[in-house]
């Protein structure tokens, strides 16, 4: 890989993080600036680009929990939103045929629905990249996303199957019965090395291997790659290392993924028909929006919850360049449409990103409006919050919210009460006894249903998510309530001051300051 891409890729995502935009927007940019610069991709670039994907879809696969999948709100409304969307469309691109539009003319009924599968698809790794930087993998719109994301996934696995013309290998049905029955896994020699591979750089490297390894593995049998990396996540899932696994390859995967976005901006440049065709696939996406809001909506789901995670979905998909490719392979649509599908997939990706930046003021604006088309039905996550007489409330019951829950209320007496928005983890809690709700701290609604009493003294922020800390600060700052807040970083800590927070506290910093203090303690000094 030439060192001047690296330099374009930086400059340009560098550029649109300073305008408040993901740095993917500049990393697509880079990839048509070095298009135009007369540069081409190559197979390099292109394993790059699928290590990325292979990272980010095991990454997922490691918090990943599989009857998650079989919620209705998942599987039912990723169906239904594809169904819908194939005919719709299928029907529209057809028509624009008959009226004899260029590129549209000459498409038989079959090639058009072809034409609105591959359109009916959502970006795995936009979603995920936004999730991440917004804080909201674990949230309800983050999960549900990532829910519908993983169907959609499964349906292109199965179409790709089937138009290969080749039945997969007996073994693959072997592979896939590991989702079954995981236990398998969990006592495999795997499992064991994962164990003894310490913290380091093994560990590194094995959060590379595995990935890479279930890709090839999947591939060899007939099925899709990235199932494999998928399929191997989730499987681990289960394990004690999974979480520091998947903390291991963070890097290495937004690294990798720079490649894939390059890619996109390489795959070629349109002609002004083809561009005019792409504009036209970009401004029906709003159509792709609303029937997933509406969907999301008649199981109950919460206004909020339903935009955001529509929001998440709204752009076209790396998966639906794969289907064209199919589409092409077989001569059923012309080589013209896997340059228009690139182009689409980016428009749709540039005007994604603002608007998942802006999802929160945007809900907030259209509340009262969307809110009317919830389902009767009162949700039990819609019922108030009552605090009680805690004294300190923990947001985030992780290892480190546990910790200050333990020691505040069993070694200093203070009644505490934690929130969390996983429900296991809240269960978890619960049945160790603890005062734990359900709740997601950066829900606007959340702050409308938490009826905080004056008893109330402090709010910890035990989260590792600095944009979350930020939204609550935010809904906080009208209060009584002193704020505590931790941080990974020193520019973190400086805007949590600026905020107005009471404690931050450095998790790094401070660990070892602590550390030290309890050996002073033993050595009486």
């Amino acid at each position: 890989m030439d060192p001047i891409w690296i330099i374009v890729a930086f400059v340009l995502g560098f550029t649109v993080k300073q305008m408040g935009l993901p740095p993917l927007i500049g990393f697509l940019l880079a990839g048509f600036a070095l298009n135009l610069m007369g540069v081409e991709g190559g197979e390099t670039l292109d394993r790059v680009a699928d290590l990325g994907v292979y990272l980010l879809l095991f990454s997922i696969g490691l918090k990943l929990k599989i009857k998650s999948l079989f919620q209705p709100a998942i599987w039912v409304t990723a169906s239904l939103h594809m169904v819908i969307t194939v005919i719709v469309f299928g029907l529209g691109i057809f028509a624009l045929g008959l009226l004899g539009l260029s590129l549209f003319d000459g498409l038989s009924l079959g090639a058009s629905a072809l034409i609105a599968f591959a359109l009916s698809f959502s970006s795995t790794v936009f979603a995920v990249k936004i999730l991440e930087e917004s804080g909201s993998m674990s949230s309800s719109n983050g999960r549900i996303a990532i829910g519908i994301l993983i169907m959609q996934d499964l349906f292109a696995v199965i179409f790709l199957t089937v138009t290969s013309g080749k039945p997969p290998s007996p073994w693959s049905l072997a592979l896939l019965s590991l989702l079954i029955i995981p236990i398998l896994l969990k006592k495999s020699p795997l499992s064991l090395i994962i164990s003894k591979s310490g913290h380091g750089e093994l560990l590194v490297l094995l959060g590379l291997l595995i990935p890479f390894g279930g890709a090839f593995l999947f591939g060899l049998v007939g099925l899709k790659p990235d199932l494999g990396a998928l399929v191997i996540g989730v499987l681990l899932s289960g394990h004690p290392k999974a979480k520091e696994l998947s903390n291991s390859m963070l890097s290495f995967k937004d690294l990798f993924l720079v490649g894939f976005f390059l890619t996109i901006g390489l795959s070629g440049l349109p002609d002004l028909e083809a561009l005019g065709v792409s504009v036209l696939l970009t401004l029906i996406m709003p159509l792709k929006i609303i029937l997933f809001f509406l969907l999301l909506t008649r199981f109950k789901l919460r206004a909020r919850t339903s935009t955001l995670a529509s929001l998440n979905l709204a752009n076209y998909s790396e998966f639906g360049l794969i289907v064209g490719a199919a589409g092409i392979a077989n001569g059923w649509i012309d080589p013209e449409w896997m340059v228009i599908f690139a182009i689409a997939l980016s428009l749709t990706f540039i005007i994604a990103s603002p608007l998942n930046m802006k999802a929160e003021s945007l809900f907030a604006r259209w509340q009262t409006r969307l809110a009317r088309l919830e389902t009767k039905k009162r949700l039990l996550e819609d019922e108030p919050i009552e605090t009680g007489d805690a004294e300190i409330i923990v947001l985030g019951m992780g290892r480190t919210g546990t910790a200050v829950f333990n020691t505040l209320s069993e070694k200093h007496g203070l009644k505490v009460l934690g929130i969390d928005q996983d429900l296991e983890t809240v269960q978890q809690h619960v049945s160790a006894n603890r005062n734990v709700l359900l709740g997601d701290v950066t829900d606007i609604e959340f702050w409308q249903r938490i009826q905080l009493s004056d008893k109330i003294r402090m709010a910890i922020l035990a989260t590792t998510q600095h944009a979350t800390h930020m939204q609550v600060i935010t809904q906080l700052d009208k209060t009584h309530i002193k704020i505590a807040a931790l941080s990974r970083f020193e520019d973190e800590m400086e805007e949590l001051k600026k905020a107005g927070v009471h404690v931050a506290y450095n998790l790094y910093a401070e660990a070892g300051t602590g550390y030290a203090e309890d050996i002073a303690q033993v050595l009486s000094v």
